[in-house]
Order: structure tokens, then C-alpha cells, then sequence
């Protein structure tokens, strides 16, 4: 007999109540402003409204496109966005893997807690450390003193802004992601371990051929959902590490938006920006679902 929807919503009705607060949450915060996207297509005033604001159709992209700062900034956002995904987005997977690894419980779960308790501090704290660490006084110079080298104030200079940036997501990130991916570790059942053992598989070949193959399908999910938000790289982080030394490097489209629509109430040309990289989020999403089908049944479709 084949299952109903109604029929599974009688029996597993638990869950579906437990469901409804994100589907509340995301009605509100994410449906529901999306209608505010039409301003994008009108030269909106917040005294005239939507309804009575004059449509211009696509101006505010064109204005967008032919600015002397876009390939610059755009630039600098697929530069870091490319940089997320190779070099940042590993980094929970290996240590996860790492952390399975260690057989005293109390052990793993300190690490574990070590590495994400700097998730919650927020952006403003997280710079202030990392400036004071790259200050003339800071432990950077004082090392860099140890082998006779000249001090540096490297967050003045563009050329540490993307090291910075990409060790600073590291630091304060990885950890958190290895929850989802241990969770994903826990569910694999322990006889293939017991198994393999038997068959004379070292630790090497478990994780290669055992442990990874079962966590893919969980990373791929993960890794689309990164790649939709390929060009949303966090104001917060960027904003709080970037001084005006370092816009050549790490100006991107979100504090380019700050600085050119919302400081000077350009709400409409801001949300044009916001929704040029909702477009190019979406049609990423799609090519790489497309792709990750051909190595795996995962998927987000």
C-alpha cells in the first residue's frame, strides 16, 4: 500500500509541528522580502512607496555594469568567493575526518569544543584580535623581529588582505562546520568498520573507502548550498578587516553597496546589486546540482 501525504502526516505529525517554526521563518525573513525586489526595477522613494514609485526597468543594472568600480569589485568578490570554496570549505571535512579518528571520548570532544567555541564571537571581536595581532606590537612583528625582518602593518597592506581573510574564515568557522559533518560520521554503521578491520584495512583505507564515500553525499549538499551563496561572501567579516588601504584587494559587491546605496539611500540600485547576485547564486546552484548528480544520487533536486 502506498503511503499518502496525508496518511504520513497522521502518523509522523511530531515532526511536521517541529517543522513549522523554520517554515514561519522562513515565510517572514525570506519570502516575504522578496517582493520588496520589485523596487530594483523603479526609482523608489520611500515617500511615493511601491506602488506610486516610477518604473525605469533595467537602469539600476546598467548603471551597475557600466561603473568605473565594477570590474574591480566584482573582481575581488569572485577572487574570494573562488578562494571560500577551495581553500576554506575543505577545512571542516579534514577535521572532521581527523576527529573521528581519536578513539578517548573526552579528547575528541574537548577538540572539538576548542575549535568551535570562536564561532560565536562575532566579526567586530574577531577583527579587533586580528588587527591587534597585526599591529607593530603585535606577535606577528614580534616574531618577524626574531629573524631580523622589518615590521610590517600587513592590515595596510592588500597584499595580506586575502590571506587574512581566508585564515580568519578558518579560524573562526571550520570548527562549526564539523558538527554537521561528525553528525553524518556518527550514522555510519560500525560493522563496515569491524568488517574492514578484519579484512586487514588500515585506518588510511577505512576513511578512504568507507568513512568519505558515506560523508559525500552530506559534503555535496553542503558544498551547493556554499556555492549558492558563492558572491554573498558576509559584510560583517569583510567590512570590519577592510581599511581604505586594502579596497583594491578586498572591496567586494556587499561593502561596495554599503558605501554607494545604503549611505546615500540608493535603495533601489542596492537592491539591484543584491538581486544580480541572487541571479548568478541561482544559476550556479543549478549547473553544479546538475554535476554533482553525475557523482553521486545526492542533491539538493
Amino acid at each position: 500500500m502506498k503511503e499518502t501525504a496525508s496518511y504520513r502526516m497522521r502518523i509522523h505529525w511530531p515532526l511536521y509541528v517541529m517543522a513549522i517554526p523554520g517554515l514561519v521563518f522562513l515565510v517572514i525573513f525570506k519570502f516575504v522580502p522578496l517582493v520588496g525586489s520589485a523596487i530594483a526595477f523603479q526609482d523608489y522613494s520611500v515617500f511615493k512607496g511601491f506602488t506610486h514609485s516610477p518604473w525605469v526597468g533595467f537602469k539600476h543594472f546598467e548603471t551597475l555594469l557600466h561603473h568605473p568600480d565594477f570590474a574591480r569589485v566584482f573582481g575581488n568578490t569572485l577572487l574570494l568567493g573562488l578562494l571560500r570554496v577551495v581553500l576554506v570549505f575543505p577545512v571542516p571535512v579534514l577535521l572532521a575526518l581527523m576527529i573521528n579518528e581519536i578513539r578517548k571520548s573526552a579528547l575528541r570532544k574537548g577538540i572539538q569544543t576548542a575549535l568551535y567555541i570562536p564561532h560565536f564571537l562575532s566579526w567586530v571581536v574577531v577583527a579587533g584580535i586580528i588587527f591587534d595581532f597585526f599591529s607593530l606590537s603585535g606577535l606577528f612583528n614580534i616574531v618577524l623581529g626574531w629573524f631580523g625582518a622589518e615590521p610590517v602593518l600587513a592590515m595596510q597592506d592588500s597584499a595580506y588582505f586575502r590571506p587574512v581573510y581566508v585564515l580568519s574564515s578558518i579560524w573562526r568557522d571550520a570548527g562549526w562546520g564539523t558538527v554537521v559533518y561528525m553528525a553524518a560520521i556518527s550514522a555510519i554503521d560500525p560493522q563496515l568498520y569491524e568488517s574492514a578491520m578484519i579484512d586487514g584495512a588500515s585506518k588510511f583505507r577505512q576513511i578512504r573507502h568507507i568513512t568519505f564515500p558515506l560523508v559525500l553525499p552530506t559534503v555535496l549538499v553542503l558544498f551547493l548550498l556554499e556555492i549558492g551563496n558563492f558572491l554573498d561572501l558576509g559584510f560583517d567579516q569583510v567590512f570590519n578587516l577592510l581599511t581604505p588601504m586594502t579596497y583594491s584587494a578586498g572591496d567586494i559587491l556587499d561593502t561596495y553597496v554599503f558605501r554607494t546605496g545604503i549611505q546615500q539611500a540608493q535603495y533601489s540600485f542596492a537592491t539591484a546589486v543584491g538581486l544580480f547576485q541572487s541571479v548568478i547564486g541561482f544559476i550556479l546552484v543549478y549547473i553544479f546540482n546538475r554535476l554533482s548528480r553525475r557523482v553521486s544520487d545526492g542533491g539538493l533536486w
